[in-house]
């Protein structure tokens, strides 16, 4: 009976060995992985599709789909607004005010300007359950980055200031300031627990003085929109603020709903 209980223990031991020795492995071949990986700069875009249809991924980003990765939601009429906010200028505010009147929830994506800015306007929009994001402290090219030190610090400095500003904790999910990043990004950005979030829907929202015309922008955005879109906008952009409840409202005519980024933990595309 003795020898059968100690047998039992030795085996129980045994297993624990391996899984400690698996696990520093493990640990060990990812932080091997990180060396391996490209730093080669790619430049997120889509091309948009004709009928609505879902547009493909960028040939040379084809990596993406290996991380926590995400420039489409499920295959259903579902829409994901996001807008990323580097200052206001009165526009954000409309914006917000569209989007609680539609009872709709966005992400937006922060840097240090606007939160240290607009500290009222960012508990506000906490506070009406909007995610707020990181888009990095100052907008920097994340793929010029040469250690994952040197790109977590970035990360890590927002999400600092955010949550003394709210004493709320960032959302964990990370937009590449103009789309630019590498293989090693996505790996850095999923060991911090981040989704990092690019598009599959835009247009030439961003500079605020030329910006284009309302009517033809919300034709434009509506022939873009398809199933599990991820729509980019600028909300310091007057055309949004000017044509964002007119393209919301068509969108529930037309059957879609306004999903949250948290449900691309569960069916999302990446």
């Amino acid at each position: 009976m003795k020898t059968s209980v100690i047998y039992k223990k030795t085996i129980a031991l045994f297993l624990s060995f391996l899984c400690i020795v698996s696990s520093a492995v493990n640990i060990f071949a990812a932080a091997e992985s990180s060396d391996a990986l490209s730093d080669k700069e790619i430049s997120w875009y889509f091309v948009p599709k004709k009928d609505n249809a879902r547009p493909p991924y960028p040939e040379e980003a084809s990596f993406f789909s290996k991380y926590s990765s995400y420039y489409l939601g499920p295959d259903e009429k579902v829409v994901y607004l996001t807008f990323d906010a580097g200052y206001e200028n009165g526009n954000v505010e409309k914006i917000v005010n569209i989007l609680a009147k539609n009872d709709v929830k966005g992400a937006f994506f922060v840097l240090k300007n606007f939160v240290e800015c607009n500290k009222e306007l960012v508990h506000r929009m906490t506070e009406k359950g909007h995610l707020i994001c990181n888009h990095t402290l100052k907008h920097r090219n994340m793929a010029k980055c040469a250690t994952e030190e040197e790109f977590a610090a970035e990360l890590k400095a927002m999400e600092d200031l955010y949550t003394a500003v709210t004493g709320k904790a960032l959302s964990k999910f990370y937009r590449p300031p103009e789309g630019r990043f590498n293989e090693k990004n996505l790996f850095w950005a999923e060991k911090m627990g981040y989704k990092t979030i690019f598009w599959s829907v835009a247009y030439a929202d961003w500079d605020n003085n030329a910006q284009p015309e309302p009517d033809a922008s919300l034709q434009k955005l509506l022939d873009r929109t398809h199933n599990g879109a991820i729509v980019l906008l600028h909300p310091t952009s007057s055309t949004n603020a000017a044509i964002l409840d007119d393209y919301i409202k068509e969108l529930k005519v037309r059957g879609y709903r306004f999903g949250e980024l948290t449900e691309l933990e569960n069916g999302g595309v990446g």
